[in-house]
């Protein structure tokens, strides 16, 4: 599976087989998080075999069940944490995608376990990652018009649409999809998170997603 097939193939999965994830995954996640975090200086921890996490009336009540596996989404309690955790993140629920399983940004339905997760001090926990083998592959959802998302000076280039379309595709907080992308002196991009609930997390996500789709080689990013 390429990553744009992921990215297509991918959906927000709550329900989990009763399956532990193979030794050679699990190291291979471990190995891409280190890296990760080295680029990032975050402190995202790949946690396996807790079913305390999950284990309470947010997560019955959010119908998440079999949910022993998950990314803690941590890092230095900053201005720009969210978008950094929603960009590396998104790296991570891609590749475990590629890999098989199947994932769930989740910003609530989850207790902390100090048993299991390292939270340093000026650290906060700001979400995790549901990881494991789905019990279904997920389901679609209605997503935005372009139109929607996007300001475009002239004619709109192929991979800019792309971008969009990559973005469009990406799993935002209740998917509400509150984001622009607007495009200046043909390959300048920015783009900016509306007003919402984790609509930076969100943020750091498209972008990913938009870079997959446009090609990094293609245009500069511009605040």
């Amino acid at each position: 599976m390429t990553i744009q097939e992921a990215i297509v193939k991918r959906h927000s999965v709550r329900q989990y087989l009763d399956k532990p994830i193979e030794t050679d995954i699990i190291d291979e996640l471990q190995a891409m998080t280190h890296q990760l975090n080295k680029e990032s200086g975050l402190h995202i921890q790949l946690v396996t075999n807790d079913p305390k996490a999950f284990d309470s009336t947010m997560a019955h009540y959010g119908k998440f069940t079999n949910v022993r596996n998950y990314f803690a989404m941590i890092g230095k309690d900053d201005d720009t944490l969210d978008e950094r955790l929603g960009y590396y993140g998104e790296q991570l629920v891609l590749r475990a995608q590629m890999l098989g399983l199947n994932t769930c940004w989740v910003g609530l339905s989850y207790k902390k376990n100090p048993d299991v997760i390292t939270v340093e001090k000026g650290e906060k926990l700001r979400c995790v990652i549901s990881l494991g083998y789905g019990a279904n592959q997920g389901y679609s959802h209605k997503i935005k018009t372009m139109e929607k998302v996007t300001k475009v000076e002239g004619v709109m280039p192929d991979w800019f649409r792309k971008g969009v379309e990559s973005a469009l595709l990406a799993p935002t907080a209740i998917n509400q999809q509150k984001f622009l992308f607007s495009l200046k002196n043909e390959r300048q991009v920015q783009a900016k998170a509306g007003w919402g609930f984790f609509s930076k997390v969100d943020l750091g996500i498209v972008k990913y997603h938009f870079e997959v789709g446009a090609g990094k080689e293609n245009f500069d990013w511009i605040r």
